[in-house]
């Protein structure tokens, strides 16, 4: 019975921190001119992709992961762009702020949030994300090549 008592307390308790974290009263405020810079940054390039480390050398599998699939389209150096959050911790905390989602890499797609590794790894398998990089002129669609 206490058990049960205590994780009913638990998982109470997390939800309320989760609904906290989540409400505008935790969460940390981005600058104008940081939201700004990553709104400008995001629609630079076709392609973007916030992550750990650089295209040569990522710091992180989930990063590393990322720049695998992406290479696997061959996307014209002018078309993408990377940023390593690594070497700007300002950037590594607002781009978390600017997508509202909480880990990197992030990939952009058009100045559109496409998601992380996980997102980026199902839409390579399923063809979404070849369908949604030829939709958007990044790479020519397949009859065409």
């Amino acid at each position: 019975m206490f058990q049960s008592a205590l994780r009913t307390s638990l998982s109470l308790h997390r939800s309320t921190v989760s609904s906290c974290l989540r409400s505008q009263t935790f969460r940390r405020f981005l600058s104008q001119e940081s939201r700004t810079k990553i709104q400008a940054a995001v629609t630079e390039y076709p392609v973007v992709l916030f992550m750990k480390g650089n295209p040569e050398q990522p710091m992180c599998g989930f990063s590393r992961g990322v720049v695998k699939i992406l290479s696997a389209f061959d996307i014209p150096p002018e078309k993408f762009k990377t940023y390593n959050v690594l070497e700007d911790l300002e950037l590594r905390n607002g781009i978390k702020e600017f997508s509202e989602w909480p880990t990197i890499p992030q990939l952009y797609v058009n100045g559109e949030f496409v998601g992380g590794s996980d997102i980026a790894l199902s839409m390579f398998q399923s063809g979404e994300l070849e369908t949604l990089l030829e939709q958007h002129g990044v790479i020519p669609k397949a009859s065409e090549s």
